[in-house]
């Protein structure tokens, strides 16, 4: 009884083990969103931005200002005098300010966020085109090994005289190219992996995923469009510009206001003196000039160029879904007829039993083969399109 129980633990232990060595693509795309070197900039560049839009509401210094006359006809005596004042804003100002700062940081948020869709987006592909190229590996070197065992039953009959020097010609020329093939494949696998590893900002990627199954199906264009509304930052940037310019205009308002000085002034002479607060206000008359009418002007820019912006990003993005429609109606098609069908090893086994010739195998083979890779084409051009109608959920 205890043994069984040990033995189902191991098993237990093993089993995710073995399991948690692979990682899903979210766990993959986290870990290049933490190590990815272009993002940890941007972040250290927001910070520094969000730094300096705080330091322009701070307020002015305070001037001291003093003067001692010792010169001239002094019949009292020395005169001496000195200031301390602070100026500053209309104190609605500061406020106005405040939330307009809180705004370029939303934009810069939208930023970020636009940045980071673009690398992620990036990585994605790039996992997707690594799976498939990983699964044309391993069904190359199947053919491979066809290829091999082909030409060794063929030298065997070249030895016994039954075949010509053509058809052993013929053969080993077929087991080569599939051998270039297998070797072209693990030198763009290595090439792959070496992007993915910079964009994880050059650490090694372990745990990449021997296959990646996305669902074919994803849903209406119309739901998909009302998703992408509320989620997609580009589209989020645009309404942040909005607010954005629309809370510059009210800073802009404000600051029509007029601004105030405020200190204490000391005036003395021959042991008379007079002290007292000091009070001042400035009239922004020429400096606010057109000012109001240059944020609302750009407010109206910003709303117009979301409605521009927003027509384009449909427009292709309607585009893109309908690509990914008929390819996926193609890609059905060849799946009902070659999916579930095992053409190459239906082959070999006719070949073995002398059925066909090695030139009639050899074509047979390379209409299957073709079409097959096709289908692979094709689903990895799904995945990749399908990628693209759904980065805004990255």
């Amino acid at each position: 009884m205890n043994k069984h129980i040990v033995f189902a633990i191991c098993g237990y232990l093993f089993f995710i083990t073995g399991f948690s060595q692979t990682k899903s693509v979210e766990e993959l795309l986290n870990e290049i969103e933490q190590n990815n070197t272009e993002l940890k900039g941007y972040q250290s560049f927001i910070e520094s931005q969000q730094l300096e839009n705080k330091s322009t509401n701070n307020l002015p210094n305070p001037q001291l200002s003093g003067y001692y006359m010792p010169f001239g006809d002094n019949i009292t005596g020395d005169y001496t005098e000195y200031e301390i004042s602070q100026s500053f804003e209309f104190p609605t100002v500061y406020g106005s300010r405040n939330k307009w700062n809180e705004s370029k940081s939303q934009q810069l948020a939208s930023a970020y966020s636009t940045k980071r869709q673009e690398v992620l987006l990036q990585a994605k592909s790039m996992l997707l085109e690594l799976v498939f190229l990983q699964k044309q590996k391993a069904i190359e070197t199947k053919r491979n090994a066809q290829s091999k065992q082909v030409f060794e039953q063929i030298q065997e009959l070249f030895d016994k005289e039954q075949v010509g020097i053509l058809d052993l010609n013929k053969a080993k020329i077929a087991w080569i190219q599939e051998q270039f093939v297998v070797k072209q494949l693990e030198s763009d696998i290595q090439i792959q992996m070496s992007k993915l590893e910079t964009l994880n900002g050059g650490n090694p990627i372990d745990g990449i995923l021997s296959e990646i199954v996305l669902p074919i199906e994803i849903g209406t264009i119309e739901n998909l469009w009302q998703d992408k509304l509320t989620k997609d930052p580009q589209l989020q940037e645009l309404k942040t510009n909005e607010t954005a310019s629309l809370q510059k205009i009210k800073l802009e308002k404000n600051k029509v206001l007029p601004n105030i000085a405020l200190g204490y002034n000391y005036q003395g002479v021959s042991g008379s003196n007079y002290s007292g607060f000091y009070g001042g206000i400035s009239l922004p008359l020429w400096s606010s000039k057109n000012k109001v009418k240059a944020a609302e002007a750009n407010y109206e820019y910003q709303q117009t160029n979301t409605k521009v912006i927003t027509t384009s990003i449909y427009a292709k993005f309607q585009e893109i879904y309908n690509q990914y429609e008929l390819m996926l109606e193609k890609f059905n098609e060849y799946q009902a007829i070659i999916g579930n069908l095992d053409s190459e090893q239906l082959l070999f086994k006719a070949y073995q039993l002398g059925e066909y010739s090695f030139m009639d195998y050899y074509l047979e083979l390379q209409f299957y083969r073709t079409a097959l890779d096709k289908m692979l084409q094709m689903e990895m051009e799904l995945q990749l399109i399908q990628t693209q109608l759904l980065k805004h959920q990255l």
